[in-house]
């Protein structure tokens, strides 16, 4: 198995206001960190949306203080 180096996570931060949806090119709303250091945006509609299976992969994220993410409550389970 290979190590795998990850910064701390204060250094997530939340999409800049010209950030992008992966999904859709809308205002991004959520960052993800993916175990490999591979980061995606998502806006509100399809980061709740996916909000389960982005869970199992999501190792940080950071999302817009005005938008509530439906994945944090199930990251704190």
């Amino acid at each position: 198995m290979t190590p795998t180096l990850t910064p701390p996570p204060e250094t997530v931060s939340p999409p800049a206001a010209d950030e992008r949806c992966d999904r859709c090119n809308a205002a991004g709303k959520l960052r993800i960190t993916l175990s490999g250091g591979s980061e995606l945006v998502f806006c509100g509609h399809h980061a709740n949306k996916y909000a389960e299976d982005l869970v199992k992969i999501t190792v940080r994220y950071a999302a817009d203080p005005e938008f509530a993410w439906r994945g944090a409550d199930l990251m704190a389970n």
